[in-house]
């Protein structure tokens, strides 16, 4: 089959999955209903049924009869749009958008790059692994994992794998990682489900790059424990009832996710307070994780990417967009607008994903397209709920048409799948692909 930037890929219906488990739903905290969310398949092989109400999820919007009057808030084409005719010079533009887009996600200062402490050092799967460590100014430490061929003698070119988010907190970097036979059932399953199987920092690996996988801010090592709120009430939740003994067990996990669910409006508000957002503070962190693996001897730090799945896409979008230093992004299963967001589809994401004020500026694909010209692959997936189709394929021709004006078409691409949310063998094999053009 011909690729284009807008092929349709076949996948195996079996790789689909439950909408509720495999999406980055966590904020409202209630039960996603299938039928009030149809997923997007191709024209003509909707019901009659399906088609209303897909109708009726493009006509009505999440808050009521609120929801033209918001949207007509955002201009056409924000005021710092590539896309506005006052904008000519690339570089000009992208100075200020950069500039105002900083201020805007107020992530706090990282400047120095801490300590890195190598915690293990083995073999497995073909690959060279470490575990690192390392302490921010405020947290548990960090952890991390970086693979590359085993035996490997020469600097490679570097990639940041980000993790999802997926509905669990409890989980990170072993989302997409794989460090031995002995792995967690409920990351056999989410591998299984949402990537093919495979654990994709793994396989990318084996193709020649150094990968640095790490922790982000409120996930894993980094997550809130029970024993850091303990006694505290706040709404129908009485934190300090349970305890972080016997962490592995299912019964656990499962309700420390569910707590951590109804927790991300209070972190949210919490940092608001403290005059940051969530967008901003993990991309801090993934700037200084983007930092470890630059400085290593065995990287060639001038030949760097990172990408990522949901939550991981997200991640790219922002750290893709604001720090040149990635010089090839590839954004999986996060890709539409604001308008989206406002009138469809905000219940079904993170607090990650807002940053207050931004969309008066640039519209969502535009955090990504500030990397210009530098390469780009955005990959989408027809059915995937947590989108509206038409929104997808209008962020698509946004960035196509950022990529045009600054005469770069040739470094950026969208590819459409059939299929939910995910990033399958398949895609998987097209992302490494762009990954070798550009990097390798």
């Amino acid at each position: 089959m011909k690729k284009d930037q807008q092929s349709v890929r076949k996948t195996n219906p079996g790789a689909r999955r439950k909408f509720l488990k495999n999406s980055t739903t966590l904020v409202a905290g209630l039960p996603l209903m299938s039928g009030l969310f149809p997923f997007s398949p191709p024209t003509g092989t909707l019901s009659k049924r399906e088609e209303q109400l897909r109708a009726s999820e493009v006509s009505k919007s999440l808050i009521g009869g609120y929801g033209d009057w918001a949207a007509s808030l955002l201009k056409k084409r924000a005021s710092l749009s590539f896309r506005n005719e006052k904008w000519t010079d690339v570089d000009i533009w992208r100075k200020e958008a950069v500039a105002k887009t900083e201020e805007l996600l107020a992530a706090p200062e990282l400047k120095d790059i801490p300590k890195v402490t190598v915690e293990n050092k083995y073999n497995y799967d073909g690959l060279d692994i470490e575990e690192l460590s390392w302490q921010l100014p405020y947290g548990r430490p960090t952890r991390a994992v970086v693979l590359k061929p085993q035996g490997a003698s020469k600097p490679l070119p570097g990639i940041l794998g980000l993790h999802d988010h997926g509905g669990n907190k409890y989980f990170g970097l072993r989302k997409i990682t794989k460090t031995s036979g002995d792995q967690h059932p409920l990351m056999i399953e989410h591998q299984k489900s949402d990537y093919g199987g495979k654990p994709w920092a793994n396989e990318v690996a084996k193709r020649g790059y150094v990968v640095l996988v790490h922790d982000t801010y409120a996930f894993a090592s980094r997550r809130v424990l029970y024993s850091d709120v303990a006694g505290i009430k706040w709404g129908q939740a009485k934190i300090g009832d349970k305890t972080d003994e016997n962490p592995e067990g299912l019964k656990n996990i499962q309700t420390y996710n569910d707590w951590s669910r109804a927790h991300e409006d209070i972190m949210a508000k919490s940092l608001f307070c403290a005059g940051t957002t969530w967008p901003g503070v993990v991309l801090a962190e993934d700037q200084i994780a983007l930092s470890i693996l630059g400085a290593r001897s065995d990287v060639e730090s001038k030949r760097m990417g990172c990408a990522g799945l949901s939550g991981g896409g997200l991640r790219t979008v922002y750290l893709g967009g604001m720090d040149e230093r990635v010089k090839c992004a590839i954004c999986v299963g996060f890709m539409s607008t604001w308008e989206d967001f406002l009138r469809h589809k905000s219940y079904t994401h993170t607090w990650m994903t807002f940053a207050p004020l931004l969309p008066k500026y640039l519209d969502f694909p535009e955090i990504l397209g500030l990397r210009t010209p530098l390469p780009t692959l955005v990959q989408s997936s027809t059915e995937d709920g947590l989108y509206t189709l038409s929104e997808m394929k209008k962020a698509d021709e946004i960035l196509k048409e950022v990529y045009a004006k600054a005469g770069a078409q040739d470094k950026y691409k969208t590819n459409f799948y059939r299929g939910g949310h995910k990033f399958d063998l398949e895609m998987q094999a097209d992302a490494f692909d762009w990954f070798d053009q550009w990097l390798g």
